[in-house]
């Protein structure tokens, strides 16, 4: 309720994010605000830069286009046929944004590397450290390593301390997409997950997904103060007046690349009074015990099989639901081919009846399973109870 007041009075103030002047009380609180992330990230003095973009998808693409800036200043006034050819590395289970960034900067989805992941979803070093070499002596540059902070299928977390001392063996700039996991710094439980996020060049963090906070509101935090503003900085004359009466680095618009900014702090620091790190810490962790206790409901349950052995570090729970007219049969072809149809036919149903909705995907050699994520801390047992009778109910007769 907080954050929908807080957006009712972002939009009854409609006004811009570029300048102080026009936005003077959301400049500074975008200010605080990302000081106080880059704080939680492990910062000193959460130093640094930042930027509220619209989603997890631009603000990976900023990272990327940060990160070639640095290796190549050049390349903001002479493009990509002035220096050599790039090349950035992220795991096979990352998020599809890294490789549409790499395809609008005009660096090429062939130029992102997919690194392999263990069983469990989490990228595995000695491959990221193979792939660089080899990438290296075919005389490209390795420019950025993408890792994730909770994938978006399994909930995994990267080996964030490993690939830090690769990125720093090597050079090479460190983001991590914690646009889904980076919630989990709220929480002294399972912060941990995020050990060596701190070695990070840049970082993502979507407070929209498990802090709760309306559409849309995700950060891109930068370890380096300056460098977004160097990188995209056009100094337009007719807003960006350089003799201005206050500190122009309240001027914010400079360094993004939209002019027009939607302003989305206000509604995550009001819900930052309201609740505390305490509050979203509480609601982050019930979601992290709901998952859990499904977990732990359907694990061992007859017609269920989970897609990986051990509890999910997230709240990603992904299994398959095994109808009775399956359970018997041999592990073969045939029954693979029968298990690919029931989870969509199941989600149908769920639609149809208008009763609840859980996700299904397939994934490398696995057929269709259902990804149940719990996000909305007003989940309760009572509802996971009815979601497992109501897939029950809807497959029987599969």
């Amino acid at each position: 309720m907080v954050g929908l007041a807080a957006d009712w009075l972002t939009s009854a103030a409609n006004t811009n994010m570029f300048t102080y002047e026009i936005a003077p009380v959301f400049v500074l609180l975008e200010y605080v605000t990302l000081r106080k992330m880059r704080e939680m990230v492990g910062w000193p003095g959460g130093c640094g830069d930042g930027i509220f973009s619209p989603g997890g998808a631009i603000s990976n693409m900023y990272a990327m286009l940060i990160a070639r800036f640095k290796m190549f200043p050049e390349v903001k006034e002479k493009g990509m046929a002035a220096i050599p050819r790039l090349v950035a590395f992220t795991s096979e289970h990352s998020h599809f944004s890294v490789k549409k960034g790499a395809a609008a900067l005009g660096i090429g989805t062939d130029s992102v590397i997919l690194i392999r992941c263990d069983e469990r979803g989490k990228m595995i070093p000695s491959d990221l450290e193979r792939r660089i070499l080899e990438a290296k002596q075919k005389g490209f540059v390795p420019f950025l390593v993408s890792a994730t902070a909770g994938t978006t299928v399994y909930g995994a977390f990267d080996p964030l301390i490993a690939i830090a001392d690769i990125c720093k063996k090597y050079k090479i700039w460190m983001h991590v997409d914690g646009a889904w996991g980076g919630g989990l710094l709220m929480s002294r439980k399972h912060k941990w997950k995020l050990n060596g996020v701190e070695r990070a060049n840049s970082v993502t963090w979507n407070p929209h997904k498990m802090m709760g906070v309306p559409l849309q509101c995700s950060a891109l935090l930068v370890r380096e103060e300056g460098l977004m503003q160097s990188c995209n900085q056009m100094h337009a004359s007719y807003l960006f007046q350089q003799d201005k009466h206050y500190d122009l680095s309240y001027d914010t618009g400079d360094k993004a690349l939209q002019c027009g900014r939607h302003v989305d702090v206000f509604k995550l620091w009001l819900m930052w009074r309201a609740k505390g790190t305490t509050g979203f810490e509480a609601q982050i962790d019930k979601c992290l015990e709901l998952a859990e206790y499904l977990y732990n409901k359907i694990k061992n349950r007859e017609g269920y099989q989970m897609v990986f052995d051990g509890k999910p570090q997230h709240t990603n729970v992904c299994f398959w639901y095994i109808p009775p007219s399956l359970r018997s049969m041999e592990d073969n072809e045939e029954r693979m081919s029968r298990l690919m149809k029931v989870a969509p036919v199941i989600k149908a149903r769920m639609m149809e009846y208008g009763t609840t909705m859980v996700s299904y995907q397939p994934l490398g050699d696995k057929v269709n399973f259902f990804r149940m994520v719990i996000s909305n801390p007003a989940a309760t047992h009572q509802d996971i109870d009815f979601l497992i009778d109501e897939i029950e109910r809807l497959g029987q007769d599969l």
